[in-house]
């Protein structure tokens, strides 16, 4: 890809600055700077001064950030609320085959006293799926592909009773709905998630959400909706549920600031000019965790991080002033809370993503489990902890992340859509590593131009297929079609 130079003046034309917490404000001096990569993002700074606004303009639109109804607004308070379902709470599990999925499902395999499977939805993998409904016996199975109808029907032939077969976008939506569900579990990637969410959502579904663009494209929608049929959204990714256990029990109005860590990805010990130089595998290299391609590229650049501030936006109504990162390399603490009397709540445990999973499941109520597959955390084990300010020349993303929060509306989710896009063409090796910031950058750019800032579900779908078109045709490549 021929790649030209973007100038710090093209780049704040996004985020002007704004993006930066008043907080790392207090601690970075943004004067002098002159970094310049060669195959990617040029980095001009000439002592200009740091400054946040409560609104951005965007284009013509303003857009206040104050945002929809917050789905837990700076507190959990636990409600009274009549049990419908008599033995092991019912679920339905939407992206069964995926991690989120097979975690989820060794954690009901565990305490299948506490819980069931009565839906299940899939993509592609019959083998595992088949396995799945041969161990949990649900009611009901959707597979997106349906040309692999049969090829399911014949793995779960000694299966009795037949779980009703269900396919595509629709069956998927039919396993949210399964009118025996009381909470639905979305594993599903990406905004194809955001439909069968919504579906499960007016069926009047509690969410145990995992699929982060729910909330990063579909906030504006979603949080509404979810407070007009009175469920409950549980955040089952560890930053936001360490958040969520924090805020328990918090006063109205005790919150006053979220720290969300990150590990630092693969490059939190490169210096940033030698970033031009990455390769695919340097990118893939986790410290701490083992994820899928994709999501250990959003560690590296940091751009799963400032997905999180916007989602941390989303669930607990934190101004964006309010939202901080911190480099955590051992990845122990998985957030923390800061209330207005400047205590600190923090949750820690072992890098393990069942504990945050089966906290969706189980809350209000803590399930016992076994010292041996839940190793308590050792304090003398763990050692140290560490922290330090992100480099934001190293992390470009964090910028975008904020500048679009900001910006609200369909913006995020063009960003999402943008960085999804991008970060795909990065693993064919279509793009360099630093013309991930430069597509989502130029994506987002382009779409000031016809941001909306209350959008319904149809401009959220249609501005996550344009920004992949569009950051594609920045390389002369064709984006296929993402069902949403």
């Amino acid at each position: 890809m021929a790649v030209e130079a973007v100038s710090m003046a093209s780049l704040t034309k996004l985020t002007t600055w704004n993006a930066v917490p008043s907080s790392l404000q207090r601690q970075m001096e943004l004067s002098s700077m002159d970094m310049r990569f060669t195959t990617g993002l040029k980095f001009e700074g000439s002592n200009r001064s740091v400054t946040v606004k409560k609104q951005v303009v965007v284009g013509q639109v303003r857009c206040n950030v104050s945002g929809p109804p917050p789905a837990w607004p700076g507190r959990a308070v636990v409600e009274e609320k009549k049990k419908t379902w008599d033995g092991p709470k019912p679920l339905s599990l939407i992206g069964s085959t995926g991690s989120i999925g097979t975690q989820t499902l060794d954690i009901i395999a565990e305490h299948p006293d506490k819980f069931r499977v009565v839906a299940l939805a899939a993509g592609s993998n019959t083998t595992l799926l088949a396995d799945q409904v041969r161990r949990f016996r649900p009611n009901l199975v959707a597979i997106h592909n349906a040309s692999l109808v049969g090829e399911l029907k014949e793995a779960i032939a000694d299966v009795h009773p037949q779980p009703e077969i269900v396919v595509g976008e629709a069956g998927t939506i039919e396993v949210a709905q399964h009118p025996e569900a009381v909470s639905v579990v979305t594993g599903i990637v990406g905004c194809a998630g955001l439909k069968p969410t919504v579906a499960a959502i007016e069926s009047g579904k509690d969410i145990a959400l995992a699929n982060k663009e729910t909330l990063i494209a579909g906030g504006p929608y979603v949080l509404p909706l979810a407070r007009k049929h009175k469920i409950k959204i549980l955040p089952a990714d560890s930053e936001h549920s360490a958040i969520f256990q924090c805020i328990q029990g918090l006063p109205k109005g005790g919150l006053r600031r979220i720290i969300l860590t990150a590990s630092g990805g693969a490059f939190r010990n490169w210096p940033a000019e030698k970033l031009k130089d990455v390769k695919v595998a340097d990118a893939l290299k986790h410290p701490n965790w083992t994820m899928g391609r994709k999501i250990t590229v959003d560690s590296a650049t940091l751009m799963n991080k400032g997905l999180e501030v916007i989602e941390a936006h989303y669930l607990f109504g934190a101004d964006y002033d309010n939202i901080d990162i911190v480099i955590h390399p051992q990845s122990i603490i998985h957030s923390m809370v800061e209330t207005q009397d400047s205590s600190v709540l923090a949750q820690l445990g072992w890098p393990d993503m069942r504990l945050p999973i089966l906290y969706t499941l189980s809350w209000p109520d803590r399930v016992t489990c076994s010292e041996i597959t839940w190793p308590r955390l050792d304090f003398v084990k763990m050692g140290s902890l560490t922290f330090s300010i992100p480099d934001h020349a190293k992390y470009p993303s964090m910028d975008l992340a904020y500048a679009a929060g900001r910006a609200g509306g369909t913006m995020t989710g063009v960003l999402s859509a943008a960085n999804e896009k991008a970060v795909e063409l990065f693993l064919d090796e279509k793009i360099g590593y630093l013309d991930i910031f430069k597509l989502v950058e130029k994506t987002c750019d382009k779409h000031k131009e016809e941001l909306v800032s209350q959008p319904v579900l149809e401009d959220i779908v249609h501005y996550d297929q344009w920004a992949r078109r569009y950051a594609a045709q920045l390389v002369g490549t064709k984006a296929e079609p993402v069902a949403v």
